[in-house]
């Protein structure tokens, strides 16, 4: 026993250890600590931690383990760094008795007489994240044993999709290379995976594909299984499955297979020797995520099998031991119907023919992580299949990683949305659960910019209790991540909660969507008509003549609509009472449609473009006026992203305006200005260098 023990205090130690060697570096507060810098408290906050002064204990007859270990180390490193002093008077009770964490990680937090708070589950994972909760507790200044939590995460899985190829490179990504640097491994792991999987646990991330969801077969070999099992092993401690993104044709690609049909026994019998050569190597790998015939990847359907019959194919290869993620991204270059229906109609037939170890992966909005988008027809519509939530963390068509734009109330728009079946879009994912796509890269902050960081706070967050406000969230990420001062909050936070409808506004007003330049999406292109396949065109979104804008998704057009029920349909079928916000999702108005603020559809689209505008002006301001407030690297930082972003706001309206006045032909609205160079100018700019393509 002594021996275990000693084993295991040693274990703690050497993460303490680890926990704490980047908080010397973050004290230059470069951004690398992200929400666990756990600055020192100040005042009242700090006096009350100081009477509480705790010692971190495990309850008696508590089973020891490394995650264990992980809480321990995090709390000591935590309260050590808060400015809790060395000795002791109160404590800090870990009461998770069995070893592991096969649980779901429900935790309860409460104090058990005057000095003495308990943190309280059914296994190790409570615990561990019942102990990153307390310390955001600590962190935002409430007082120690006034903390009274009992949570459990709303979805069974919280994970992160990571666009990274085996070369380093990070599809649509904007925060440098990859964090994971296949070549070394697995003799060597950088200790950066190890701050990757606290900065996920603290936020309750419980799963993590490693590679792009159009990744190459080599990911399957056994040199790759042997570089994943490195990762597997290194964050076991901290909750995380590993997921591999699978390439359909495998037993094509590299197992000497003729074929990859689905219904063949020498198919079925390679994936299921595959998935025992994996499991062999990481008994708790977490399963396989598949993009299948969408944009050109193979599938099921190049042997006339259907979706249902390629992801049940994995689904037995992988037994009750993992989980098949199957993408419902798919639109195909031989259906000419309306993009924003192809998934809905490929797959709402389906319900009920997916095994139960089969996840469809639905995006939030029907086309494709535009910056506002109606919720996806999907949600709600296939009640006998498990269903997953894809949002993009990483901002592919919302300014990179420059543009500040909060995304917390972009999936609240959607989580919360009504499907019209009884519940939310939320309550329609509870049994499968939420995956962002990773914005997380080498740069040191992480993300690329710093307030990049609090779109992956938020989805975590949320994926662990959608309920949540984004205004809870964003005064969280905040006080955490730069100061709980309370100026400081009052200005940032609502800055933040605008600064989506900004990006919304000056990029795609009233519904407007996928006008981004060719291949990069980096600006403004609505111009782009010739691209071989019509649902890469903006001009297939926009529909832009003299006689009007937009894409009529009524029974008059694609009906589109009618995949919606009819209570939710009937909230966007007319133009003259509909949230118009979407209005030209739905709708091709003409331009002289009379909107509910009384100016023409043309001069409402500017005046949004204008609005948009200003409020990056606004928001530049409000962030210069902090300067008392936010260390000097991360304060100019920030001030350099924001004169980004007011350059091209500019440039994303005038080039709208541009293009919109080239078709339409009618002058500007009074009041309004020119565009700052003719259309000619703008159509010429070429962005080959852009990163993340």
């Amino acid at each position: 026993m002594m021996r275990g023990r000693e084993v295991v205090n040693r274990l703690a130690a050497m993460l303490l250890l680890l926990a704490l060697s980047p908080v010397q570096a973050a004290r230059a507060e470069d951004g690398y600590a992200l929400w666990l810098r756990y600055a020192p408290l100040k005042g009242e906050a700090l006096a009350r931690l100081r009477t509480f002064a705790p010692r971190v204990e495990a309850a008696p007859g508590t089973v020891e383990g490394p995650m264990l270990a992980v809480a321990e180390a995090e709390l000591k490193r935590g309260l050590a760094s808060l400015g809790a002093p060395a000795q002791t008077k109160g404590a800090i009770r870990l009461d998770c008795p069995r070893a592991g964490g096969g649980g779901d990680g429900a935790f309860r937090i409460h104090a058990d007489g005057k000095r003495r708070l308990v943190i309280a589950g059914a296994d190790h994972r409570a615990c561990l994240y019942g102990a990153f909760a307390l310390l955001r507790e600590l962190a935002l200044g409430r007082d120690p044993l006034a903390v009274a939590l009992d949570e459990h995460p709303a979805m069974p899985l919280r994970m992160l999709d990571h666009w990274d190829n085996a070369d380093g490179s990070v599809e649509r990504g904007y925060a440098g290379r990859s964090i994971f640097d296949w070549w070394r491994l697995p003799d060597h792991l950088d200790r950066r995976l190890i701050d990757y999987a606290r900065a996920n646990a603290a936020i309750g991330i419980d799963a993590v594909a490693v590679n792009n969801v159009n990744a190459p077969a080599i990911f399957l070999e056994p040199r790759f299984i042997a570089r994943l099992k490195r990762i597997a092993d290194a964050w076991r401690p901290y909750g995380i499955r590993v997921f591999l993104s699978a390439r359909f044709s495998a037993p094509r690609d590299i197992g000497g297979l003729a074929t990859a049909d689905p219904l063949d026994p020498g198919v079925r019998r390679w994936w299921k020797a595959k998935a025992d050569e994996i499991y062999a190597a990481i008994p708790d790998f977490g399963g396989f995520l598949v993009k299948a015939n969408s944009e050109g990847q193979p599938g099921p359907q190049d042997y006339g099998r259907s979706h249902a019959d390629g992801a049940n194919m994995l689904a037995a290869a992988l037994g009750p031991r993992g989980t098949v993620i199957w993408r419902a991204f798919v639109y195909s270059a031989d259906d000419d119907s309306d993009r924003a229906k192809q998934a809905y109609a490929e797959f709402v037939p389906l319900d009920g023919r997916f095994a139960d170890t089969v996840i469809v992966q639905v995006k939030n909005g029907p086309v494709d992580f535009q910056p506002r988008e109606p919720f996806h027809p999907m949600f709600g519509a296939m009640p006998k299949t498990r269903l997953m939530f894809e949002g993009q963390i990483t901002k592919e068509y919302l300014g990179f990683s420059t543009h500040l734009a909060f995304l917390a109330p972009l999936w609240k728009e959607a989580l919360d949305a009504g499907t019209g079946r009884g519940g939310t879009v939320a309550d329609a994912v509870r049994g499968g659960g939420m995956a962002g796509v990773a914005n997380i890269g080498s740069d040191r902050n992480w993300t690329g910019g710093h307030f990049d960081q609090a779109n992956w706070y938020a989805f975590g967050r949320l994926a662990w209790n959608p309920g949540l406000t984004s205004a809870d969230i964003a005064r969280e990420w905040a006080a955490q991540t730069f100061g709980r001062d309370a100026a400081f909050l009052k200005a940032v936070v609502p800055m933040m909660l605008g600064s989506r409808q900004a990006v919304v506004d000056y990029m795609t007003p009233l519904g407007l969507a996928h006008l981004m330049g060719t291949n990069h999406h980096y600006g403004p292109a609505p111009w782009v008509c010739d691209l071989p396949r019509p649902e890469w065109n903006p001009c297939y979104y926009h529909r832009a003549d003299a006689g009007g804008i937009g894409f009529d998704r009524t029974a008059s057009g694609s009906d589109a609509l009618a995949q919606y029920v009819p209570s939710v349909a009937a909230k966007w079928r007319d133009p003259k009472t509909m949230d118009e916000d979407v209005l030209l999702w739905f709708h091709h108005l003409p331009w002289d449609w009379r909107t509910r603020s009384g100016r023409s559809l043309w001069a409402e689209l500017v005046h949004r473009y204008d609005r948009g505008v200003a409020a990056v002006d606004t928001m530049a301001a409000t962030w210069d006026a902090q300067r008392a407030h936010v260390d000097a690297e991360r304060f100019a930082d920030v001030a350099g992203d924001l004169r980004v972003q007011q350059r091209e706001a500019r440039w994303w309206r005038d080039a709208s305006v541009a293009y919109w006045q080239s078709v339409n032909g009618l002058p500007l609205p009074e009041g309004a200005a020119p565009p700052a160079h003719n259309l000619a100018h703008y159509r010429a700019l070429a962005f080959p260098e852009a990163p993340g393509i």
